[in-house]
């Protein structure tokens, strides 16, 4: 029998408090009803203590009356209707439809909270998702089923790459069974906009299911949205056998609404004012990915998130870190040379990648290549460095071919335009066309059997061969020393 309470005792924000309850469970779902206006909002129950109960209201509750309210105890906990049909279609933090379509009626509902996955029936992530961004699928390759985490900042382009990902993402031969939920969290109304325009300019609307929370919805939606996202990837993941791409951006404000909520119900804080449960809290999100073994289908999940102050030792990124399998790292520094998409490569990895490359999944040399552009590049910041005391005049032959590698491979390799979509092939290949700018013995993490076979014999951004460049060099050098000998014969 549901149970009614006609007086709110205590209003805090998103909040409400009642006494006198009995009977609750917590996660209860709660319906309020103010007399006033007529309005029906909906809550759960995040607390009980004794018989006074705490409930967090998924609507505004400004307005909200004390003494002209009903509240009703559902005796159920929160889920939505899930079905094929939200495929293309566009809902609110809580799975309401806000895209001007039909409400999705189903008779199957999902607790947003999802099932405990058995560690034991998990399966090991393999295969590739190709995202069509080179510095991610050869540097970075995200792999069906693995939680990879994007680190931006604020004011970065993480929302085009976020963009272009769900544009261009497909795994080989999934075919029509490859889905993407796309979780707008905080956002504003006019980056809302730009993400439903660019998935239906590019046609894959209807492969995508948009939840969206913006920044003037109440904190409290903002933190079932997530969870209704991930909700409707496990069912069209294992109940219809299909490969699902889970974006969500961005988790700093999930987190942000998990603290206001966390001191509205004055809990003691932890670092940064944000509850000791946080670890706990992002692992119920991220740990819903993955494969089962007697299952067909896959969760994998792109989070990304916004570091405060380009801290990466922010506790948000730092216990994100921890839980996920890796990190995408967005650098200020290439997009204030408007290098897009900022990838900065040395911080970032792929802990999955090695599993999902290579033979049978891209080609046989990505790894090695992948080595090898690694630290190479790595090499061009000692390089830099060195020419900051002395000059790039004054560097040596090889230090001067790694400046050049470093400034060709930022320029072509990074950097791509938002609509262009490499397959690993042309990103495989263009990685070793940049390799030929550096002597042959310094590709010391390639065997020669690789070399001999992908290496280009035509140096990078020349059309010359490194016999034409040898020989130029050394007419260039005997013409020196000729006029060297004629200027001492005249003294």
């Amino acid at each position: 029998m549901r149970k009614e309470y006609l007086k709110i005792d205590d209003i805090n924000g998103p909040l409400i408090q009642i006494d006198g309850v009995d009977d609750v469970f917590y996660g209860e779902v709660v319906d309020i009803q103010d007399k006033n206006t007529g309005n029906m909002k909906k809550g759960k129950v995040i607390k009980i203590d004794n018989d006074t109960v705490t409930i967090q209201v998924f609507q505004s509750t400004s307005g909200l009356s004390s003494n002209n309210s009903k509240t009703t105890f559902t005796g159920e906990a929160f889920e939505i209707p899930v079905s094929e049909e939200m495929l293309g279609r566009v809902f609110n933090g809580i799975g309401e439809p806000i895209d001007g379509g039909e409400e999705i009626f189903s008779d199957i509902q999902r607790n947003v909270n999802g099932n405990p996955i058995n560690p034991m029936a998990r399966l090991y992530p393999r295969n590739f998702i190709q995202t069509g961004i080179s510095s991610i699928d050869v540097l970075t390759t995200l792999i069906r089923g693995q939680k990879l985490p994007i680190f931006s900042g604020n004011g970065l382009s993480h929302n085009e790459l976020a963009a272009q990902i769900v544009r261009q993402a497909k795994i080989t031969g999934a075919g029509e069974d490859f889905a993407i939920i796309f979780c707008a969290i905080g956002v504003k109304h006019d980056d809302e906009k730009f993400f439903r325009k660019t998935f239906e300019d590019a046609g894959v609307m209807s492969h995508v299911v948009m939840f969206v929370n913006y920044a003037d919805d109440p904190v409290a939606e903002r933190n079932i949205a997530p969870r209704a996202a991930l909700t409707t990837a496990e069912y069209l993941a294992f109940d219809k056998g299909m490969n699902v791409l889970v974006v969500m951006s961005d988790i700093t404000a999930y987190a942000e609404a998990l603290r206001e909520i966390s001191s509205a119900r004055e809990e003691v804080p932890s670092r940064k004012g944000y509850p000791g449960y946080m670890y706990s809290d992002l692992a119920s999100l991220y740990e819903r990915a993955g494969m089962l073994k007697d299952r067909p289908g896959s969760i994998t999940f792109l989070p990304i998130l916004t570091m405060p102050n380009d801290d990466i030792t922010h506790p948000i990124p730092d216990l994100t870190g921890f839980i996920t399998e890796g990190q995408v790292v967005l650098g200020r520094d290439l997009e204030q040379r408007s290098i897009y998409p900022p990838i900065d490569i040395l911080p970032s990895l792929s802990r999955l990648m090695k599993d999902g490359i290579g033979e049978g999944f891209t080609r046989e040399d990505h790894q090695d290549l992948a080595n090898q552009l690694f630290a190479a590049y790595s090499k061009v910041q000692e390089v830099r460095d060195l020419s900051q005391i002395m000059g790039e005049d004054d560097l040596s032959e090889t230090d001067k071919a790694y400046m050049e590698f470093g400034r060709q491979f930022e320029n072509h390799f990074l950097n791509q335009d938002f609509d262009e979509n490499r397959s690993i092939i042309e990103s495989l290949d263009l990685g070793w066309s940049l390799l030929t700018i550096l002597p042959v013995v310094e590709l010391d993490r390639l065997s020669p059997k690789l070399i001999g076979k992908y290496l280009p014999t035509t140096v990078y951004g020349t059309g010359k061969t490194r016999e034409d460049l040898l020989k130029a060099r050394k007419d260039f050098e005997n013409a020196e020393e000729a006029v060297v000998e004629s200027e001492e014969e005249s003294k």
